[in-house]
């Protein structure tokens, strides 16, 4: 019987992989058999992931990048292509939000930041990579959003609005090379342990807050969101494109 959640044979490029949700989907993917491309900004942090990985028995490369250089995002794709020689799953996960507070203090660097970061390295890289997937006969793309997209809230509202364009780039997206037999789906995290969600985390009030606020009543963990990344790029989703699902312990339905 064929075996629906494997990834045996395909090739992951992950962004913002060294550590959290990213980190924890590059495992996964590994151990369902992919061989990821490991990459975040700092060389040798990636090239510590990859080791760890491959001393483990699974395939892995290190290629750092810094998702806002467009220049580094086509070295990016280009080194993977020549060592593997396809893209069959990306991953688009890094992300930044360097400003906490009102809209109405936003400034334009900060609007540019987050925006470009978030929503433009993600068109490119999409960009830059669907062309060889649907060239080589399809594949799957996972775009990280969040709650923040589907939920106003008075101090990550630039961050919520480029997660929201990402859900709406993946419905255009998918759309458009569904044809071409190329998947493309968003994750919308809740809190999750990492260092995104910090200060919050090691505040234990408002951490208990928030877990009383949630039905699962608990915080989530990166390898919550990894599962449904897995289930998102393997053939147990082969009939499912443009969608967001959320993974957030039910806080947007309570």
């Amino acid at each position: 019987m064929q075996n629906l959640f494997s990834l045996a044979g395909k090739v992951a490029l992950i962004t913002g992989s060294t550590k959290g949700i990213g980190l924890s989907i590059a495992q996964h993917y590994a151990y369902a058999g992919a061989r990821v491309v490991i990459s975040s900004r700092k060389a040798e942090v990636c090239e510590e992931v990859a080791q760890t990985l491959k001393a483990e028995g699974y395939e892995a490369i290190a290629i750092p990048c810094h998702i806002g250089d467009k220049a580094q995002l086509e070295a990016l794709v280009a080194r993977t292509l020549d060592t593997w020689g396809s893209i069959d799953i990306l991953v688009c996960n890094a992300a930044t939000n360097p400003v906490y507070g009102p809209l109405s203090e936003l400034t334009d660097a900060a609007w540019d930041k987050i925006m470009d970061t978030n929503v433009k390295s993600t068109f490119w890289l999409c960009n830059m990579v669907l062309p060889h997937m649907a060239s080589s006969g399809g594949g799957t793309v996972i775009l990280l959003s969040s709650i923040a997209a589907i939920k106003g809230n008075d101090k990550i509202g630039c961050y919520g609005m480029s997660k929201a364009a990402e859900a709406a780039l993946t419905r255009n997206l998918a759309v458009e090379w569904g044809p071409k037999n190329v998947r493309v789906n968003a994750i919308a995290p809740g809190i999750v342990v990492t260092d995104f969600a910090k200060a919050l985390v090691e505040d234990p009030k408002r951490k208990a807050m928030v877990e009383n606020q949630t039905p699962l009543r608990r915080l989530g963990q990166p390898q919550d969101i990894a599962g449904i990344a897995q289930f998102l790029a393997s053939d147990a989703s082969a009939y499912m494109t443009g969608q967001l699902l959320v993974a957030d312990g039910g806080t947007t339905i309570s």
